[in-house]
């Protein structure tokens, strides 16, 4: 797609070198990379690299004004939800705003609750599809749901359901066949671009002409029904409420500091889910943020064996993205923006998230 230039594995990250990394490790030390580090952060599969970046040059998205989000009422007690799943044992949804941005900035932590047995509940809020169609948007799915496979250590088939929930909205959902304690829920709204103004194909709307009124409603990539920003809110509500959880872990918000220079889809959610939550019984203190792009100025915190274990799950992701293939730990870290990212990890409470 003309929006959008692919990174070379040949260019250097201007202030980190990429040195070649070890690849295959054990999920054993995937695992025990992951308990060793705190929080992490929430990467953007808006995380492609646009043309107007330099190649040499991470990417930062533009500020863009967000209205407040209103929550939708409490409709406590909730009638159970077509999505609804069994509760398993500490319960977190995880939700993000593109494919890819719990790997990158969520992990090692992602990896370290699939691997003590825990239940995790991931949302993809938007297709990531920048512009270029359903066809990628699944692209990247097949490639999430194969790092999950790397970091659960197994290949077995994924089921795939499609769900219309009470809300109104139409879900595709994937559970491997044999790990029900695993799901991947997609909405597959449109991306909103690094500008916060979308893309030509897809009517040049995203979460943030939505949120702040501009336009009406948005069609998913995959023509289900439209949502406004109502049944929006009401379909992160229904989710949150269907999967029971302990805990929240989902992007920065666009009213925290940490959001500025990140990508506006991402801070979209962070908000949705910050404004949501409370209506269906979350704490705030069981929510965590991760930051995105701007993680980038924060101190290396992701290094050695841990590192070289998140490096393998993301270059598994991009084996299936076109954008972002790296045949090499090397290349994927001398990626711009990337091997930045993949050094860090910061999530932040309620009450880190520097609120402006």
């Amino acid at each position: 797609m003309s929006d959008i230039d692919e990174p070379s594995g040949a260019d250097q990250a201007p202030d980190e070198s990429a040195t070649p990394r070890r690849a295959g490790l054990t999920r054993r030390a995937l695992i025990l990379g992951g308990v060793g580090i705190g929080g992490l952060a929430a990467i953007g599969g808006g995380a492609l690299v646009y043309r107007q970046i330099r190649r040499s040059a991470p990417p930062e998205g533009t500020w863009v004004k967000l209205s407040p989000i209103v929550p939708v009422p409490d409709a406590s007690p909730r009638a159970m939800s077509p999505a609804f799943e069994e509760p398993g044992d500490d319960t977190t949804v995880a939700i993000w705003a593109h494919a890819d941005d719990d790997i990158i900035f969520a992990n090692p932590h992602l990896a370290a609750i699939i691997g003590s047995g825990a239940t995790l509940r991931t949302v993809f809020v938007t297709a990531g599809d920048a512009g270029r169609g359903l066809a990628y948007a699944q692209q990247r799915e097949a490639g999430i749901r194969a790092a999950y496979d790397e970091m659960r250590g197994s290949t077995e088939p994924w089921n795939t359901t499609q769900l219309t929930l009470h809300s109104g909205a139409r879900v595709t959902r994937f559970v491997p066949s044999d790990d029900a304690r695993l799901s991947i829920t997609v909405l597959r709204l449109p991306d909103g671009n690094l500008s916060g103004k979308g893309f030509a194909t897809t009517g040049e709307a995203g979460l943030t002409q939505l949120i702040n009124g501009t336009v009406p409603a948005l069609a998913p990539i995959d023509d289900g029904p439209t949502l406004d920003a109502r049944r929006l809110s009401e379909t992160v509500a229904e989710l949150i409420h269907a999967g029971r959880p302990d805990h929240i872990t989902t992007n920065i918000p666009h009213e925290s500091a940490f959001a500025r220079g990140d990508h506006p889809d991402h801070s979209c959610v962070g908000s949705l889910v910050r404004a949501v939550a409370p209506v269906v019984g979350i704490a705030p203190e069981a929510v965590m943020y991760y930051i995105g792009y701007p993680s980038q100025h924060e101190p290396v915190n992701v290094e050695g064996e841990t590192l070289d274990a998140k490096v393998d799950v993301y270059a598994t992701y991009a084996a299936q993205d076109p954008v972002v293939t790296c045949e090499t730990a090397a290349a994927c870290l001398a990626q711009p923006g990337f091997g930045q990212w993949l050094r860090r990890s910061y999530g932040k409470s309620e009450g880190e998230l520097r609120l402006t």
